[in-house]
This record gives C-alpha cells, structure tokens and sequence, in this order.
C-alpha cells in the first residue's frame, strides 16, 4: 500500500521503541518483522495514513493481499468516513512524521518492495487525479534516490500536478534537501535534461581538480577518499556526503580562491541522479526528436516515459502511444495503427538500458527496473504503464488493468541491459509470461475501446483481429529476442 500510494499519504518507518513515548493513545505501531533487523527486538514498526491529504482512489484496498479470515470483505487497509477519525488521525499523523527517518546505512538494503516503503517519499499530496497511474513511479524515484535526484519535466500532467505553484509536491527531508525540479516544454524537455548532465559533470571534474590541487593542505586519506569513493550503492553515497562534510570542515579554515571556490562545488563530488520525466505525448511525439538525440548521446541520464496511451493533460487527444482500436480525440472511430514501439527502437542502439514496466503487473520487477537503470553508467529508459481516467475504467482498480495488460500480452514486461553482454548473457530479458488471457478481455474492460464495440461492433471487430494478431506476432518476436539475441549489426 505504501509503493502503489498515488499520493503518498500512506507511510511506514522502523524506530526504537523508545521513541513511541508520548505517542497519542491511537497510535499503532507492532513487532519488527524485518528480517535484517530480527535480531534488534527494541525496533517496532508503524504504518500511518495521512487522512485529511487521503484522496479516497481506494487503490491501497484493492491492492492489499491481508484479508481478514474472521470477516469477509475487510483487509488490513480499509476506506473508512474520515470526519469521525480526523482529529484523531491527525494528531498520529503529527506525532509520525516526528519520528526518525530509518538511515540508509544501517542494516537495509533498499532495493525489494518491502524495504522501500522505510524511505520517505519527496514527492507527496500533488494534485494529480485521484487513483492517477503516473505518480507512484515518481514517488518511488524519490524515494529510491532522494534529493540527489536533478529532474527535468516535460509539459504535460506531470508538470502540471508537479508544479501547480504557489504550492508544489516536490518535498525535502529532515536535512533540508530535496531533489532539484525544473520544466521544459515538450519539444525541447529532452535536451534541457541533457544540458543539466553536462553542467552537472562539468562541476563534478572541476571539484575534483580542486581536491587535487589542495593535496597539501587536505589530509591524505580525506583527499584519497574523496577522489576514489565507490558510489555504485546507497551506502557508498552516504560515505561520500560524510566526506563531503568533513571536507567543508577543512575548508572553513582556509581562506584562499582554491578554497573558496571548491566549498561552492563541493556538494558536486556526490553522485546526482538525472531524470528526464514526461508522458507518452512528449516521449513517442512532440519531442521524440531530441529523447532520440539524448539516447544516442552516451550520457548518463535517466528517462522517464509515463506511459498513459493519450494526450492526458489536454483533454485525451491520440498519441502514437495509442493503440490500434481505441477511441480518443481525433481517433472517434477508433485508431487504425497499431501502438509506436519505442522500447525496440531504443534498443536498437545496443547502448541504452531499456525496460518496460507496470506496477500493478509486477511490482518487484518495477522497483529493480528502476534501480537498474539508474546504476547504468550511459542512457536509460523507463517505459512505465500508466493508467488513467482518459482509459474509462474504475480508478481503483487501476493496478489490476495493469496486470491484465500484461497477462494479455497487450504490455509485456523487459529489461534490456547491455552490460549483460560481459558476462556473456543475452542483454534482453523478457520478463513477462507467455499471455494466457484473450486481448479482447482488457480492451473492452475499458471505455476507450468498448465505446466503438457499441457504436461500430462491425469496426471494432475488425480492430481486434487486428490488434490480437499484432500482439502474437509482437510477442513471438520478443520471445525470439529473448531466447538468441542477434546485434543489430549483425546482419
């Protein structure tokens, strides 16, 4: 519940039971279950839902697996009436958000669903629709990489839900640090990512020259440490902020231009996460030109295609995201092509880290798609799945459409990583299962695609032959991928 949250009003931390003291009489906490903190039995776990920023999308509910043997119907997450429990659940609320932050070096590797939900999200309560399908991704970005994540955001929701000013959900930490968020437009967003990169490296080798050139007056071992840190993992980029730190110190006892000058880039010795984030309008259309000029680059930044099907944010006009059949603007009777596959074609590059996901069909697979594509040291792209009101269904069961999608064979999931190559493995990885649900069992669970069954049936029909023949002869061509991968330039 804490993952799929579309607005990040669902949180859990681990801490000492000795910080529940004054907790109000309604706050609930239980037994630490984590298993790399068994042995620590003074650590209890808390859950707590932040009421009054709770849109009521129900997703939690519908994606919880408890279910309560002694009652039908109930989970360990259920809607309630807020006004009865609001006060109440205020005041935990407060008390919660209190509570220490569980460290990054301490015992838990961040990298499973279970244990993500101990970060906090900084990204939170936007004003994205209720139930949307685009925030959970951005939550967990935050959540995996923090305030060194430097986001460039396309136009479109995720701008408009991201920076809806005087107000915005980009949020900071107990330090004071969140992520650095910027918008571009559509045509330009992913050059304008790029250019962050640039500068950001460029900071990053002059620091680095100025730590050299001060080898006289920094200790060694700090010089050393800072100039070789591994930052491969969370744990070695919290070692590096500790040297960074140290480093300052130093410095505020010296007063010369080197000096001075390495104290005002100094925070660029750590690692920064660059995302270019933006949906499938931007992505697949209007500025496919430069996320194609981004992916040839070599650089290392991360792309982030929220995948909603349609222009979502001006009214749910055609994208070439789109898939055959469906009804949007300027598709009324249906659109006649078949969906843009942008993944291959990144993929044909051989240079770019790929995966295709959705959270609701897997999201174990979700989470280490992203952390994999933000370790690659050269271009990635994310293509998640997202749903949305423009698709026509209920919105709480979006994540199960999600899953039927892939079941369906209508969005399979893969990983192309080309460093699997060195260790003489097929750098793609389909990690769907072979479809085992007819596609006509997720098109016309949806608005988008049942309103032409009503109107045209004659039409839709066709469309679906269509579409179905398009996903077998998609997935046979995966499946051939993933079984004898042959380089691009190999013929």
């Amino acid at each position: 519940c804490v993952l799929v949250c579309p607005h990040a009003v669902i949180r859990s931390k681990i801490v000492d039971q000795s910080e529940l003291a004054g907790a109000p009489e309604s706050f609930k906490s239980t037994a630490n279950r984590f298993k790399e903190l068994r042995d620590q039995e003074n650590l209890v776990y808390t859950l707590q839902v932040a009421v009054e920023d709770c849109t009521g999308c129900a997703m939690c509910v519908e994606a919880c697996p408890a279910k309560n043997k002694s009652e039908a119907g109930r989970k360990a997450i259920n809607m309630e009436e807020q006004i009865p429990i609001r006060e109440q659940e205020a005041a935990n609320w407060d008390f919660f958000l209190d509570l220490p932050e569980y460290p990054r070096l301490d015992g838990v590797t961040f990298n499973n669903v279970k244990n993500t939900q101990l970060l906090r999200p900084l990204f939170e309560f936007s004003g994205a629709c209720a139930g949307c399908g685009e925030t959970p991704y951005i939550g967990l970005m935050t959540r995996l990489f923090g305030d060194r994540a430097i986001i460039a955001n396309a136009t479109g929701c995720s701008s408009i839900y991201g920076g809806n000013l005087p107000t915005h959900p980009w949020a900071i930490d107990d330090k004071g640090r969140g992520p650095t968020w910027s918008n571009s437009l559509f045509e330009d967003n992913a050059e304008f990512g790029l250019g962050m990169r640039i500068a950001i490296d460029k900071q990053a080798e002059y620091a680095r020259e100025l730590v050299a050139s001060l080898n006289e007056v920094i200790d060694g071992d700090l010089n050393h440490r800072l100039l070789t840190q591994d930052q491969s993992d969370e744990a070695g980029i919290e070692r590096q902020r500790a040297n960074v730190e140290e480093l300052k110190a130093v410095l505020a006892n010296i007063d010369n231009d080197v000096a001075n000058d390495l104290g005002k880039v100094a925070d660029y010795l750590v690692k920064k996460s660059v995302w270019i984030i933006g949906g499938d309008g931007w992505a697949y259309d209007i500025g496919y030109g430069g996320l194609d000029h981004v992916l040839a680059s070599g650089y290392n930044v991360n792309i982030l295609v929220l995948d909603t099907e349609v222009y979502s944010n001006t009214g749910g006009q055609a994208s070439k995201a789109t898939a055959m059949g469906a009804v949007a603007k300027f598709a009324a009777g249906g659109k006649p092509t078949a969906k843009k596959d942008l993944g291959m074609m990144a993929i044909n590059y051989g240079t770019a880290y790929v995966a295709q996901i959705a959270m609701g069909a897997n999201d174990a697979h979700t989470v280490k798609a992203i952390i994999e594509a933000e370790a690659y040291d050269g271009p990635s792209m994310i293509i998640a799945y997202s749903h949305c009101i423009a698709h026509g269904i209920d919105m709480s069961k979006g994540l199960d459409h999600q899953k039927v999608a892939a079941q369906t064979g209508y969005w399979p999931l893969f990983r192309f990583d080309p460093r699997l190559r060195g260790e003489g493995k097929n750098p793609f990885q389909l990690d769907s299962k072979k479809p085992k649900l007819k596609l006509a069992e997720f098109l016309y669970s949806e608005a988008r695609y049942k309103i032409l069954q009503r109107s045209q049936p004659e039409v839709a029909d066709t469309y679906l032959a269509a579409a179905q023949a398009f996903v077998n002869q998609r997935w046979e061509q995966y499946e051939r991928l993933a079984s004898e991968w042959i380089e691009p330039d190999a013929e």
